[in-house]
């Protein structure tokens, strides 16, 4: 398994995900671009969203992704998170029929009880993607979907950037971040007895140079990827 400390180039302080997410919260939805994930899942083929019956949200964070399915046609949202500041943020916006304080890969939820199971930008914090394909196997439905943004490991190694944020304070704070490559994912996903059926990989292009100047060095590198796999019938 690669470890983040032999490509980390920016020396944050780092601290575990619930601590570094309760800070982060006020500034999230303002620090992270629609292009890192948004824009991957609009350009997915599958799932054909408004026929989701019933969908849970891993991570949900804020609520960004679930505001986004609900904006194409998503009419039932379950979301989990392990931090409740994130949680209060996504109750207040009220996209999300229930929302859950608990692990992504032990959510307490009920086996095969979803059509779509979603996890966006969070696999990087998990020291292991195994527990989480399993977990999203266990409480999906057959035939359901399940969709996976990542933050790309090529450029977690290549810029040598942590997951991070700006503290109140002014200082840069890491969130625990682990590389975890394509391989680790699809290996994970047919383990847990999933089909790989679409995927898509985001690169620095116009639109993220025009959001990050400094970023022209990382030109057409990518930054993120959109996996989507299937529970067999």
């Amino acid at each position: 398994m690669l470890s983040f400390a032999d490509f980390d180039a920016r020396g944050y302080r780092m601290v575990d995900v619930r601590t570094g997410y309760g800070q982060w919260v006020t500034t999230y939805d303002d620090t992270v671009e629609d292009v890192m994930d948004l824009a991957l899942l609009e350009d997915l083929s599958e799932p054909s969203w408004h026929t989701v019956r019933r969908a849970v949200d891993l991570g949900c964070g804020t609520g960004r992704t679930a505001a986004w399915l609900r904006r194409h046609g998503v009419c039932a949202i379950d979301g989990v998170d392990l931090t409740p500041e994130m949680l209060a943020v996504a109750r207040s916006r009220k996209v999300h029929d229930s929302l859950r304080e608990a692990d992504v890969t032990d959510t307490g939820l009920e086996d095969g009880a979803y059509d779509l199971v979603i996890a966006s930008l969070i696999d990087e914090h998990l020291p292991d993607l195994n527990p989480l394909y399993a977990e999203a196997w266990r409480i999906a439905e057959p035939g359901a979907l399940l969709v996976i943004v990542a933050f790309h490991p090529h450029f977690i190694m290549t810029s040598g950037m942590p997951t991070h944020f700006t503290s109140a304070s002014g200082e840069p704070i890491a969130i625990a971040t682990h590389v975890h490559l394509i391989s680790d994912h699809v290996m994970a996903g047919v383990r847990a007895g999933w089909t790989l059926t679409e995927m898509r990989e985001g690169i620095i292009d116009d639109r993220w140079i025009a959001l990050k100047p400094k970023w022209e060095r990382f030109r057409n590198h990518p930054v993120s990827a959109a996996l989507v796999w299937r529970r067999p019938d």
